[in-house]
């Protein structure tokens, strides 16, 4: 079970749990008076701001608990390891909450308990006494709620379980128990943000008075908010006056006995337990696509979340929303943003910024190369980050790529990055939005320029240039693709190297063809011959290790592979009936189906009946009666010729068309047709059907032929009647 933004999710156990408290007080004693609420001050993310509002405490006596991420620690806009370490010497508590603040339930087993397990760790090596933790974004689940416990915390605060002035809270109740029924997951209100007032922060204390409890505050930005890396503000910001207000008043509060201040360990007690240290990261991967799951196909760790190591980023001021759409540019999954609302910031789909589950390996001076495909209606670009130290993820300062166009159609971008700063151990990227729009991603790869290519690539592929007609190359040999492969751009064209097809070159609207499908990590992998010609009509081929790709000026260039590619060369390929192809498969069809259209009919397979064809009149009779949907299904086989007058047959499996130039063509099937074979088909008296089955009252149908009709009922089954 998964928990997030607990306001939504936990209604249902807190009237539970309030059931169950009322059932058993329906013959207590007469309550006495409640004890004080105890009030906790949390501030999250280590904002530097926090510092400040650290001094304003300290001034009014008054402490509070500040979760911190250990990755957080020392990077611009937030506090330093001293600043922290002040806080501590002052009597402030400093608590866990990840090494890099990423949504937990998103993650593997194994990042989780090192998000977990090394930020207490991290910390404690610093010189914090660590017991209390809080889960990024409210986010948790019964699997989280364990590692937390096995990671040494004596409690863990969610987010939005208390009645606030956030219209979905009523009935939450204004106060968690002492101690919490559950201390792995504490009650708390909704985080604080700017459109509090002083009257929403006094209510939260002054509505616990009557019954007590606990009531944890969750601050984040005090101050004006200003972020220093992009010159904006923060929602999640209390201006210094009214925290100034709220805490003299609570001070007030506190002397008068009418409440009391205290950290979360202080509430919660217990020892410090022992330190744990999380999994050691997979190992770094530095060649092929260093992207996991790049055409975000694997599904989420949970029901209604983003593709396996993806994550929703983003800055600023502006409404955006991420769902994975269908289909993508291959495959059944697409990243989309939607921006909705804007005035300043961005929003991306981007690899998860963790601690190596995910995120993409670098090495420092390297240049990497990234593609993706991308549809937008507005402009996007990619935008990037870093990894340095114990997690702390930086933004790449002026690595952003150029912006790209709008795009209705599928489209794939490649960018090339600077070199990675020093320091780093892992780089991540998404395409943005900094407008209002939609955005889809698909298809990511990210490769290391800086991959030796072996001698025998770089002489291959020279070898080939020197053959062709490409003009000069216009990068370096680009290798880490897969399978060890490699490339290089020339003026007019590609030429991909691997261990096992050599090199090739690919250009043109073959080219295209085969990038749209994902170059060599689509369906068609590497090449495995030049482009041929020769071919009918200036048609001409090119082989790949999954396929073949056919051009023709009439027609562009198509993909034929497997069982419908057999089928079309069982015909003589273009030279046949079938012509050349006119689309790629297409897929979707019924019982796992596929066709394709070629200029002279159409290919149907399906895994009962294999590929067969269909063209003229017979396909325009099965089209009428729905194709594969109707009662014929798909065909069996192919058309078969050599009957009486020069007619042909088909077979389908719910049926039989019949074609002859004298009465054109008709389906046959069921009762009626059992009745024309025992007069021996189109060769007995009957001759040919002339007439699709036709309903003639009371439930019965006919069929009329050449030489009669067959008649059949539901009560006296088939009869036939002669001219």
């Amino acid at each position: 079970m998964a928990k997030t933004h607990a306001r939504w999710t936990a209604a249902g156990s807190v009237v539970a749990v309030a059931a169950s408290l009322l059932g058993g007080a329906v013959f207590a004693a007469p309550a006495q008076a409640a004890d004080p609420p105890v009030i906790t001050l949390t501030f999250d993310d280590a904002d530097g701001d926090q510092v400040a509002a650290a001094q304003i405490l300290n001034q009014a006596g008054l402490k509070g608990t500040f979760f911190t991420p250990s990755g957080y620690l020392d990077a611009t806009g937030y506090m330093t390891t001293a600043q922290a370490l002040a806080l501590q010497t002052a009597g402030h508590e400093i608590g866990g909450h990840t090494v890099t603040h990423p949504d937990l339930v998103q993650m593997g087993a194994d990042e989780a308990k090192r998000q977990i397990c090394n930020d207490r760790v991290n910390l404690a090596n610093k010189g914090f006494r660590i017991t209390s933790f809080a889960y990024p974004f409210a986010s948790t689940s019964d699997a989280v709620l364990q590692v937390v416990r096995d990671c040494g915390y004596n409690s863990a605060r969610g987010l939005g379980d208390l009645e606030s002035k956030v219209p979905e809270s009523v009935g939450f109740g204004f106060a968690e128990a002492i101690p919490p029924l559950e201390p792995m997951l504490t009650k708390a209100p909704d985080q604080i943000d700017n459109t509090w007032t002083i009257l929403d922060l006094k209510n939260l204390v002054t509505k616990a008075q009557p019954a007590g409890g606990w009531v944890q505050l969750t601050f984040h930005h005090i101050g004006d908010g200003i972020d220093p890396t992009t010159n904006t503000a923060d929602p999640l910001t209390v201006s210094t006056p009214l925290f100034q207000e709220f805490v003299t008043w609570l001070a007030g509060e506190q002397a008068a006995g009418r409440a009391t201040v205290k950290t979360v360990d202080q509430v919660i007690g217990g020892t410090v337990k022992a330190l744990v240290n999380g999994p050691a990261a997979p190992a770094p991967q530095t060649t092929g696509n260093l992207i996991k799951n790049p055409g975000l196909e694997t599904a989420p760790l949970v029901a209604g979340g983003l593709p396996q190591c993806w994550a929703a980023g983003g800055w600023g001021t502006n409404t955006r929303a991420f769902s994975v759409a269908t289909p993508g540019h291959t495959g059944t999954a697409a990243g989309q943003m939607v921006m909705s609302a804007y005035t300043n910031g961005d929003g991306k789909l981007l690899p998860s910024l963790d601690l190596g589950e995910c995120a993409p390996s670098a090495v420092p001076g390297h240049i990497y190369q990234i593609k993706a495909w991308y549809k937008s209606t507005a402009p996007t670009q990619f935008e990037l980050y870093y990894r340095t130290g114990l997690g702390t993820w930086s933004y790449w300062n002026l690595a952003a790529s150029p912006l790209y166009n709008a795009a209705a159609n599928w489209t794939q971008v490649t960018y090339t990055t600077p070199p990675v700063p020093a320091g780093a151990s892992a780089i991540s990227m998404g395409m943005n939005l900094i407008s209002i729009g939609t955005l889809l991603t698909d298809d990511f790869e990210l490769t290391d320029t800086a991959s030796a290519a072996p001698a025998e690539a770089t002489a291959a592929i020279l070898a080939a240039a020197t053959a062709s007609s490409l003009g000069t190359a216009t990068g370096t040999v680009v290798c880490g693709l897969a399978a060890g492969g490699c490339y290089q751009n020339y003026q007019a064209g590609v030429i991909h190297w691997s261990s096992v097809t050599g090199a090739r070159i690919t250009k043109g609207a073959i080219d295209a063809a085969w990038a749209a499908q994902g170059w060599e990590n689509g369906g068609l992998g590497y090449p495995t011959s030049n482009e041929i010609g020769g071919l009918k009509d200036g048609g001409v081929y090119q082989n790949f290790q999954g396929g073949v790709i056919h051009w023709s000026p009439a027609t562009g260039a198509r993909i034929t592979k497997g069982a419908i590619d057999a089928a079309w060369a069982a015909q003589g390929w273009e030279n046949g009936g079938l012509g050349y192809p006119t689309s790629n498969e297409i897929g979707g069809l019924k019982n796992g189906g596929v066709y394709q259209n070629f200029q002279g009919g159409v290919i149907h397979w399906s895994p009962a009946t294999g590929a067969r064809i269909t063209k003229g009149a017979v396909r325009a009779t099965w089209a009428f009666f729905n194709w594969e949907n109707g009662f014929l299904g798909y065909p069996t086989s192919n058309e078969i010729t050599g009957l009486k007058n020069g007619g042909v047959y088909q077979n389908f499996q719910g049926g039989v068309i019949y074609w002859s130039a004298a009465t054109g063509a008709h389906p046959n099937a069921g009762a009626i047709r059992v009745a024309y074979a025992s007069q021996g088909w189109e060769n007995g008296r009957l001759g040919y059907p002339t007439t699709n089955e036709f309903a003639i009252g009371g439930g019965a149908v006919a069929q009329d032929y050449q030489g009669g009709r067959i008649t059949w009922s539901p009560t006296s089954g088939t009869s036939i009647t002669y001219r």
